[in-house]
């Protein structure tokens, strides 16, 4: 298999000329609700990777049970299980491929989030045969699923998202990226009528009508005609990995960059309705004028670095709130780029503003980060198809 990032793939057309930004980027989530940073420098802490198990096959997504075990999901369609004194089971804990199409790169089963109860997954695929972006209900008894939300993504084959996860509010968020190609060619990412260049939030605990799910009420665009009201956030490209912090319910997000930036995203709980700006922008630059419009209020990135340059694709990953390495990291978000490999550190400070620095090195081809119930991190990489368990230690100050 071609080690060129997937989500890269349709993307290599040269980015417009910049020009001045039509607005103020907004601040994203306030300092005084976040939980304190750990007080060491970044440029003083060093990640540590350590394999615990291979034999995975392009792993997309990494979800604790809350019983010791990790389940990883593979893009093929299979639901696997990681338990540290057992390793990686052999049996599947769900194979859903006879459901899935899976033979371009993106697509497959790209995400996983587990009801409270772990008896019921939520999960995102393209669906075989026609590619849609589908979530469905998998119970993990029976193995029943049940279809829920599907949006048609056949056009092209990147960008397809998947990410889901529950949010402190209870809700499940679910990214779709904008339908793919290079550029936004379907011009999705700035349209409130499509769910192609979203985040959207569900309540999937009841049923509105003919919906086996429900929009919550104070979704932002709730009432507004010829919108989808399960939109929460837009203005994305592809938000292949998103998380929430434990602490205090904020959104982080890693948007890949269509060839200039990659970007951090970074919004406080509750804060629905944030236009992160592609077409228009790209990470802290304007990409397509045509795409602006000069009374909108587009969110800038809390972090970004040049793609081509220090990476090609970054890979969000999330914030730790683990025990064993508190001292060090904690309150700082960790992510990587899948090329490059390098870890990098965002922390927020007390008056709002951002610290970012590389922490080392993760394996190149890192496609998932996750977090065991205690909010140890671990990730995955696409090939050879390793899963790692994560570490810091203190080292000299760099520079």
């Amino acid at each position: 298999m071609s080690r060129l990032h997937p989500w890269k793939r349709l993307s290599l057309v040269v980015p417009l000329a910049v020009t001045a930004l039509l607005g103020p980027l907004l601040p994203a989530a306030g300092g005084a609700e976040q939980g304190r940073a750990a007080g060491v420098p970044l440029g003083e802490i060093s990640v540590v990777t350590t394999e615990v198990a291979t034999g995975l096959q392009n792993p997309t997504a990494i979800v604790p049970v809350g019983d010791g075990r990790l389940l990883i999901t593979e893009k093929r369609g299979v639901i696997r299980a990681y338990h540290p004194s057992t390793g990686l089971a052999e049996k599947p804990v769900a194979d859903l491929s006879a459901r899935i199409s899976s033979a371009a790169v993106e697509r497959g089963l790209l995400g996983l989030a587990l009801s409270k109860d772990r008896n019921v997954a939520y999960v995102a695929y393209t669906r075989a045969p026609d590619h849609a972006v589908t979530l469905a209900r998998l119970r993990l008894d029976t193995g029943a699923v049940q279809e829920l939300l599907s949006q048609e993504h056949s056009q092209f084959p990147n960008h397809n998202g998947g990410q889901v996860a529950f949010g402190s509010d209870g809700y499940l968020y679910w990214s779709i990226g904008d339908g793919g190609g290079a550029g936004d060619p379907l011009a999705t990412g700035q349209k409130l009528d499509t769910l192609l260049g979203k985040i959207l939030r569900l309540d999937v605990s009841r049923t509105c009508g003919a919906k086996p799910y429900c929009v919550p009420g104070d979704n932002p665009f709730v009432g507004n005609a010829g919108v989808r009201t399960e939109i929460w956030a837009y203005g994305l490209r592809n938000a292949w990995r998103f998380s929430f912090d434990p602490h205090n319910g904020s959104l982080w997000i890693g948007d890949v960059g269509q060839g200039r930036f990659e970007e951090v995203d970074h919004i406080r709980a509750h804060q629905g309705g944030v236009n992160f700006g592609w077409s228009c922008m790209e990470g802290p630059v304007v990409y397509n004028q045509d795409r602006c419009t000069a009374s909108a209020k587009y969110t800038g990135p809390v972090f970004d670095y040049v793609s081509g340059e220090q990476g090609c694709a970054v890979i969000g990953g999330h914030v730790y709130r683990g025990r064993q390495y508190a001292n060090l990291v904690a309150g700082t978000y960790v992510a990587t780029d899948f090329c490059r490999g390098t870890a990098w550190a965002v922390r927020e400070n007390p008056d709002g503003t951002y610290t970012d620095g590389e922490i080392g090195t993760f394996p190149t081809d890192v496609t998932a980060f996750g977090v065991d119930e205690g909010g140890e991190l671990y990730v995955a990489d696409e090939y050879p198809g390793r899963l790692h368990r994560v570490s810091f230690e203190r080292v000299p100050a760099r520079g």
